[in-house]
Formats: C-alpha cells, structure tokens, sequence
C-alpha cells in the first residue's frame, strides 16, 4: 500500500492497517506542493530542510515515477514511521535520530544522563535507534516497565498528532517481522479518535500558536510577576525560556500539549508571551555550516564501501577536486579508524558484509564525536523505504549508485564546502608519506 495524502488521509491509512490487522512499518514523509503548502501547518518544522533536499530530486523522481514531476513534488526530508503489529501500535517516530526526545522524557524520571553512557552495539533496533536505547534503559533497570510505558505511549502520541496534522506528503506501508522486543500495544480506533479532538482543538490557539515545535518566551516580565502567583511565575519564568518548544515544556512537566497551549495562550494575545521558531538541530546542520569553519584545510572525507571499484572510483574524483579521501573496505576496521582520521564527512555503503551501513551509522551517531558529523549513505537502492530507514537511523543524506561525479561534488560542498586544491596537494603529499591516505 502506497500514495500520497491527496489520495488518502491518515485516519484512513490507519483504519485500514486495523482492519488488516497488519504486522508491518508505516513510512511518511513530507513533501511541499506549490499549490498546497500552507507555512501555517503544524508539519512546518519538515520544511527545515527543502536545501538539502533538492539535491535528491533525481533519486525521488526515479523511485516516484512520473506523478512527482505531474504534481511538482518537492520533498521535505521530513520522514515518520509508525510500527504495528497485529493492526495495533507498538511504537512511532520521525526522522530526528538524536534522542533528544528520549532524553526529555527521561529527565522526568531523572534518567537523562544516564544515555550517554549507552553504547551503539546496545541498540535493539537499528531502523528505530530510540526504541533500542529505551529497551537498553530497561534492560539496565534505569527505568521500570511502567515507566517505559509511559514514555512510548507519549511518545506515539506526539506522532499521530503531526502525521494527522499533515495535508500533504507521500507513504509507504511494507509489511514485515514484528518490531521486537515489544513493551505494549496501542489500539488505533480509540487513540486516533483522541488524537483528532486535539488536532481540532489545537487550531483555536491559531494565529497566535502554531507549531509544537516553537518556543514561547517571557516578553513583559513586569505584567507578568504582578498578574501571577509567584510559584506559578517561577514556573513559567523556568521553562519559557525561548529555548525550550511547547512539545519539550509538555514533556518536561508531565503534560499534554493542548494543557500547556492554554496556560500560556491569554499571555501570547496580550504579548506577553512571544512564540519565535526554534531552530532544530536538522536545520543547523544544512546549508552554510561550513562556513563558519577554517578555510585553510583540506575538507577530509572518509569512503566506507566493501566495493574496490567504487573506493577508487570517490579517490579519483575527490583528490581532482580538493578534498583529502580515505577509502577504507573493512566496515569494522573503519569503526577504528574514523575516531583516529576524525572526518569533516563519511561516505557509507548500505550494503556491505560483517556490518551493514543502518548499523555503521547508528553506531557512529551514539558516539558524541560523530553526532554531528554529515553521514552520506551510498547504495543501490532507490527505494522510498530505504531512504527512510537511513534517515532513521541518524544519515544526512542518500547517494544512489550509479552517481555521477556533479552529484556527489554538489553533496560535499552542501555539508562541509568546496574542496580547497591550493592546500591540497601538500596535505596529501603528507598523508602518504605517514602511510595515512588509500584504500584499507
């Protein structure tokens, strides 16, 4: 089952999953539409990456046929994914791999810290990188099964408000082995009735709040210490920070969305409260990053792919274009080697023996030094699914084999800048002589 949201809604998408009682893996993303974008729909924050996105039109006109072109379809990069088992809800995310979501659901419990000491190879689910961290804490006993629980439930709430939110986007569903282990299941007709009042009523606060993702900030102190309580002024003053989106203030103090709306609504229409944008760690990381970075080095790049030919292939073109290259074979070896190079970028082969890019890159993404670091996927498969599962599992982008060497230049100079030829030559002179440089 596939299509786009003009062609079927999500409520209807979910009711047949039940009805089907399907086992399988729901895939959304979103796409802005020329004639249906509206910069006021709470899908806004997928909008952060239309820059890094035009560079994969190519692939998504491939994977999407003719009717991409016809309805002149520019994807976001914004994807969700919602797990079922037996027509039932067992877990849902989107494509923010970070676990900060995790972690502000922790904080309640006091757990929060506790996920820097979890390592890659804990993670019990390569495709949902949060849902193994969670099962991770309870494996641990940092967390109790209710408490669990509790978090998941939050959790699938929070992405059924923005999937049936949406009015335009793309979805896949792919029937496949239940999501495992599983902490519980959520019936769909009851939870999407719900959710849908919220929708509704989340729209009264419109023009004034828009986005869960925004973040409301104390404008006139003065009115509001003399009109509130002061533990309840203290309250406000601590999460209304500017800093914090509507969505973390809920999580934080154990509330719904639409509780937290109202309470700071009357102050937003009197100004005393105003709601900014806030700027997610998506969009921080597209666009003109490098910039800011020291322009009198060689940008290294490090190649991950088990396929000799495609190594040379990315040292040829990269080397004639300024960039210093590792090409490495070993996906293990490289695991060791990526710490002692620290690159600006990977390149990452999907497909590839001992340890698969999905896990290469969760692994690398748990580690604080790669948390930042743009992780290209590199592969033969066009497919929507595919692209979904790497964005899931923390990728800044796809590459589909066969590319061209326009499109693998015009990717390096989005994430990390142009190559820099007047250094490149000594750098690399240098590298061979340490024996640093070559395929591994």
């Amino acid at each position: 089952m596939q299509g786009t949201l003009n062609e079927i809604d999500i409520r209807s998408i979910l009711e047949l999953i039940e009805l089907g009682q399907r086992t399988g893996e729901l895939l959304l993303e979103t796409y802005s539409s020329n004639s249906n974008h509206k910069s006021g729909d709470t899908s806004s924050k997928g909008y952060a990456l239309q820059a890094s996105s035009t560079i994969s039109r190519q692939a998504y006109a491939r994977a999407f046929g003719s009717s991409y072109q016809k309805a002149k379809i520019k994807p976001s990069g914004h994807f969700w994914l919602v797990f079922f088992v037996n027509g039932q809800i067992v877990y849902a995310a989107d494509s923010d791999s970070s676990l900060l979501r995790l972690r502000d659901y922790l904080r309640r419990y006091k757990a929060h810290a506790v996920l820097d000491q979890l390592e890659g190879k804990s993670m019990a689910a390569t495709n949902a990188p949060e849902y193994g961290c969670l099962w991770a804490l309870l494996e641990k006993h940092v967390i109790t099964p209710k408490q669990g629980r509790n978090i998941l439930k939050g959790m699938v709430n929070e992405t059924l408000f923005d999937l049936l939110s949406l009015h335009n986007g793309y979805f896949v569903f792919e029937i496949s082995p239940a999501l495992a282990p599983q902490l519980m299941t959520l019936e769909i007709a009851p939870l999407v009735t719900k959710i849908i009042k919220q929708v509704q009523e989340w729209k009264q606060f419109y023009p004034h709040i828009q986005s869960p993702n925004h973040c409301p900030m104390i404008a006139d102190e003065a009115h509001l210490r003399t009109t509130l309580p002061d533990n309840l002024f203290r309250t406000l003053a601590r999460w209304v920070d500017g800093q914090s989106s509507l969505r973390q203030i809920a999580r934080y103090l154990n509330r719904d969305l639409l509780t937290v709306a109202r309470a700071i609504y009357p102050y937003v229409q009197k100004g005393w409260i105003q709601i900014s944008a806030a700027q997610t760690p998506d969009a921080l990381a597209t666009g003109s990053e490098w910039e800011s970075k020291n322009l009198n080095k060689v940008p290294r790049v490090v190649c991950v792919d088990d396929d000799l030919a495609i190594g040379k292939t990315v040292e040829s073109i990269l080397e004639a274009n300024g960039y210093e290259i590792t090409a490495i074979q070993d996906p293990l070896k490289a695991l060791t080697l990526v710490f002692e190079l620290q690159p600006d970028l990977i390149l990452c082969d999907l497909v590839m023996p001992k340890l698969d890019g999905y896990e290469f890159c969760g692994m690398l993404r748990q580690s604080k030094a790669f948390r930042q670091t743009p992780i290209i996927m590199l592969t033969g498969k066009d497919g929507f699914i595919d692209r979904v599962r790497a964005r899931m599992v923390g990728s800044t982008d796809y590459l589909t084999k066969p590319f061209g060497v326009h499109e693998l230049l015009m990717l390096l100079e989005l994430y990390i800048g142009p190559g820099n030829l007047e250094f490149c030559q000594e750098e690399s002179s240098l590298n061979t002589a340490m024996g640093r440089n070559g395929y591994r």
